[in-house]
């Protein structure tokens, strides 16, 4: 099978390879694209060669080093920037896409660093987010949390926040902000590839024991209601403040204050400009998407994309607690079609 094929067929069969968790995807040889991947690899090659690359400073520790990280996860656009700028502002390390940042380096065979955790004893808590897509098809397939946990994370020492978006809201915005890296149908086959990986990740986390709570970006509309219940989810009720969520500039500061957000390294290409917004708050951003052709969203649904957000929605409800009042003002239909 073309992988890489941009028929409706071609991406049928690949959502439904996805579906069904199909292991040819792991062995399937993906080809070169441009900057982004200089070398035709498959994506069982690259996660090993990062698992090993995490494991060179995990192997070595024991299991109380290892702080309580608070891991976000979802398809790229989903409101995880925000959320990383949210952990920095409790004061807690808020690391940024580390495991792209290595997998991004495999893509064109430069050597790879590993990510170096703080001890426990330094940081008792930490936050890192990762997005899966959008430039390459490895990068729309990878299990970031599947690295953590072969590497050697403990366990019982990772708690999963599972992400979600409004598929045509996510959709638009992947084709709003990242249409100069990529053409338009490139980005659709990878939107839909990101979206359905992405909703394995939870079950995967199930499977190993790792603590899983879904937090879906419209939920943000009422942002400080939903993140002190996140908090309270998270046993983090102590690190909440009204002001972590509504005040990310001092008077007179142009930028947010996000000192403990930490970024990795990475080259030009990725270097989009305007990708994320500034903001002085933890907020909702409403995004347009009349732009969308009915063929699109007809994407959306044929391939399941809108299944997965159903099934997000429902496991948001549930792991938050949210009431049927609240739900139907957050997610209006969606949760309807969820309930």
């Amino acid at each position: 099978m073309n992988i890489d094929g941009i028929s409706p067929d071609s991406l049928q069969r690949i959502a439904d390879l996805l579906r069904q968790q199909h292991g040819s995807l792991n062995t399937l040889p993906l080809s070169p694209v441009g900057e982004f991947q200089t070398r035709t690899v498959t994506l069982e090659t690259l996660m090993r060669e990062v698992t090993e690359c995490l494991a060179q400073d995990f192997r070595h520790r024991p299991a109380q080093d290892f702080p309580m990280l608070y891991f976000a996860c979802g398809k790229a656009r989903v409101g995880s920037t925000a959320l990383s700028n949210l952990f920095g502002m409790t004061g807690m390390p808020s690391y940024y896409q580390p495991l792209k940042a290595i997998l991004r380096d495999a893509l064109v065979g430069r050597p790879l660093t590993p990510w170096i955790v703080p001890s426990a004893t330094d940081e008792p808590h930490i936050f890192s987010k990762e997005t899966i897509g959008p430039y390459v098809l490895a990068e729309s397939l990878f299990n970031p949390l599947q690295l953590l946990i072969e590497a050697g994370y403990p366990r019982h020492r990772l708690h999963l926040i599972m992400l979600d978006r409004e598929p045509a809201s996510s959709l638009a915005s992947w084709l709003d902000k990242l249409i100069s890296r990529a053409p338009a149908d490139t980005l659709l086959r990878h939107y839909v590839v990101a979206a359905l990986s992405a909703a394995h990740v939870a079950s995967y986390a199930e499977r190993q024991g790792v603590r899983v709570t879904h937090y879906v970006y419209e939920v943000s509309k009422e942002a400080v209601s939903s993140v002190r219940v996140l908090f309270d989810r998270l046993d983090l009720s102590s690190s909440f403040t009204e002001n972590a969520v509504t005040s990310w500039r001092e008077p007179g500061d142009v930028q947010a204050n996000n000192a403990r957000v930490i970024f990795p390294s990475e080259a030009t290409i990725y270097k989009v400009p305007n990708l994320h917004t500034s903001d002085s708050a933890y907020r909702y951003q409403r995004r347009a998407t009349a732009s969308l052709s009915e063929a699109q969203l007809e994407v959306l649904e044929r391939c399941g994309v809108n299944d997965a957000y159903r099934a997000s929605v429902a496991a948001c409800v549930r792991d938050l607690g949210l009431n049927a009042a609240m739900s139907a003002r957050l997610f209006g239909d969606w949760f309807a079609a969820a309930a």
